[in-house]
């Protein structure tokens, strides 16, 4: 059997207050478990809690925390061996410890109280018995698992009226005197061992409203049978023992239900694994009538949806999270009901719904592997939008509508029509570089490089891009880039066009070259040929050994120098000094 497999049958002993059975089961599945599980040791330690047994509840609970540190219940069980073993202090400091983990957590608020009330009760003089009755920390726990007072927990005023007078037992005796209710409660504890009450009572406490106040008969004659002479010696050195509920993380033992629900899961999750999704769903359908748990019917889900009834996935997690609404579930819960519905929209090729869930997902609990589906959703969402825009022939007629207002000068209208090119045809280099000359002419020069280097993307061999790129480079005075823009297309326009474009090419070329090193405004010749000695272009130019040679060659021989402009790296070096004035050709 596996661990799960003997956990279950442990939850199941313990729903039926078979404790050493209980404890028999989880120590198979601790000692089959491939890695350490510290929900194992702390349902073992509560089934050691439940049999007194505080110093192996101790050891359990603390190889609980051991293995898993941040988890506020095993903290929580720390404090209720120490408790039951009458160490206060260290109660304490591990009901301290899981408060500061997981601030809502009930034991250890109740286990606090009951921690605090036992220390001011040892200064204090009798109280009639009601310190040691009421001093449980897990008090409000089993009355309402008590068939006698489950009904009455349900009213919130009572409720806080048990808490008063457990934190104040000498204050509280005007209250047992007034209320009938309290006394039935007061007869009840006197009476029943409240550690094994009917778990099949303890169902109600989980309505998500509460009833109105019942008015059960009081049992008077209960007072008198209190304990008066046990409890009038004070015992200052030793807390009350308490009797800690055990707690489950996956398994709230309430009533035997929950646990014979749990081993149809255990069931159902090895056929999961077996690929018998049929008969997987069979039994998760079974542990849903026994129990109400929306782990269930989420697994019941994921069974449907790796059969590929994806309608059926969704049906079973709408379900769930209608469920978990009314029964208060854990939102982390109900973020993997919403993600599993878009995962199944997703394979049923709806990605708008499929986004919907997926962000409905992220409202309740943030994860990144949801997070990430949602944006990858999202862009498929824009790329089938922009897929079903595609039509060659609108595409065209924006192409000429364009055109016609480029023509005109309108140039805001022109990119509004090429842009509409481009939605209808992506892959049409000219409807990019088109757009490129109206923005060139709105003086949007970046905009329009982009454009450019969008349509050279597409077709590198679209030699009008690269002389438009140059031109908006140019603008913005990028001469260097402008240079190796040029550069490349001279050499795509010999190799594809004989040198059809060489001529537009090498004027924007020189151009680009003498505007680079114009003297500025009232800038004598002497100055600007020292700003020109110091641009890191040309200064590296005359560093280079090789461009030192034909430098050196020229001057001996002019002629030689011609030879070398075949080279196009060493043509373009000689052009920069040429029109820096570093080589002067007259």
């Amino acid at each position: 059997m596996s661990a799960d497999e003997f956990k279950a049958q442990g939850n199941k002993h313990f729903a039926a207050k078979q404790f050493e059975q209980a404890i028999e089961q989880f120590t198979k599945a601790i000692d089959v478990s491939e890695a350490p599980n510290h929900v194992l040791y702390l349902n073992r330690s509560a089934c050691y809690a439940s049999l007194k047994n505080f110093d192996q509840a101790l050891k359990d609970a603390q190889k609980c925390a051991e293995i898993n540190p941040a988890w506020a219940k095993g903290y929580s069980r720390v404090g209720a061996a120490h408790y039951g073993l009458g160490n206060l202090d260290d109660a304490r400091k591990a009901y301290t410890k899981a408060l500061e983990l997981e601030p809502t957590n009930a034991m250890a608020k109740s286990g606090l109280d009951a921690v605090e009330s036992a220390e001011q009760s040892r200064n204090q003089a009798p109280d009639m018995g009601l310190g040691k009755i009421f001093s449980d920390p897990n008090l409000i726990t089993k009355l309402r698992s008590n068939p006698k007072t489950s009904a009455l927990m349900n009213d919130p005023e009572l409720v806080n009226k048990v808490l008063q007078l457990q934190a104040n037992p000498q204050a509280g005796m005007s209250t047992m005197l007034s209320d009938p209710r309290m006394m039935t409660i007061m007869a009840a504890l006197m009476g029943i061992d409240l550690s094994m009450g009917d778990p099949d009572a303890a169902g109600s406490s989980d309505e998500p409203k509460p009833e109105s106040k019942p008015e059960p008969k009081a049992e008077p004659k209960a007072e008198p049978k209190a304990e008066p002479k046990a409890e009038s010696k004070a015992e200052p050195k030793a807390a009350p023992k308490a009797e800690p509920k055990a707690e489950t993380e996956d398994v709230e033992m309430e009533d035997s239900s929950k646990a014979e629900a749990d081993a149809l899961k255990a069931e159902a999750n090895a056929l999961y694994k077996q690929r018998k999704f049929d008969e997987a769903i069979a039994q998760y359908n079974k542990a849903w009538d026994l129990h109400k748990d929306i782990t269930y019917l989420n697994n019941r889900a994921a069974a449907e949806y790796e059969k590929g009834d994806y309608d059926a996935a969704i049906a079973t997690c709408e379900l769930a999270i209608d469920e978990g609404r009314e029964l208060r579930v854990d939102y982390k819960v109900l973020a993997k009901s919403f993600a599993r519905i878009g995962n199944s929209y997703l394979k049923k090729d709806d990605l708008d719904a499929a986004a919907k869930y997926f962000d409905k997902s992220l409202t309740e609990h943030r994860t990144p592997d949801v997070l990430t589906k949602l944006r990858q959703t999202q862009r498929e969402i824009k790329i089938k939008e922009a897929n079903l825009y595609i039509n060659p022939e609108k595409a065209e007629e924006a192409r000429l509508e364009g055109k016609e207002y480029f023509t005109k000068g309108d140039w805001p209208k022109a990119v509004a029509a090429y842009t509409e090119m481009v939605k209808r045809a992506p892959q049409d280099a000219r409807g990019y570089s088109n757009r490129a000359a109206a923005l060139a002419k709105l003086m949007s020069f970046p905009d329009a490089v982009t454009d450019c280097n969008k349509a050279i993307e597409l077709d590198p061999t679209f030699i009008r891009a690269y002389i438009r790129k140059a031109n908006a480079q140019l603008a913005m005075r990028e001469y260097s880039l402008v240079l190796d823009t040029l550069t490349t297309a001279r050499e795509k326009d010999q190799e594809l066009n004989a040198g059809k474009n060489l001529q537009e090419i090498d004027q924007l070329y020189n151009k680009a070259l003498s505007q680079r090193f114009l003297a500025i405004e009232g800038e004598t010749p002497e100055e600007t040929m020292e700003r020109v000695s110091r641009d890191p272009e040309i200064v590296a130019i005359l560093q280079d050994p090789v461009m030192q040679g034909i430098l050196g060659q020229a001057r001996e021989n002019p002629a030689a120098l011609q030879d070398h402009m075949k080279n196009p790296a060493i043509s373009k070096k000689i052009n920069t000094l040429i029109a820096a004035g570093v080589i002067r050709t007259r």
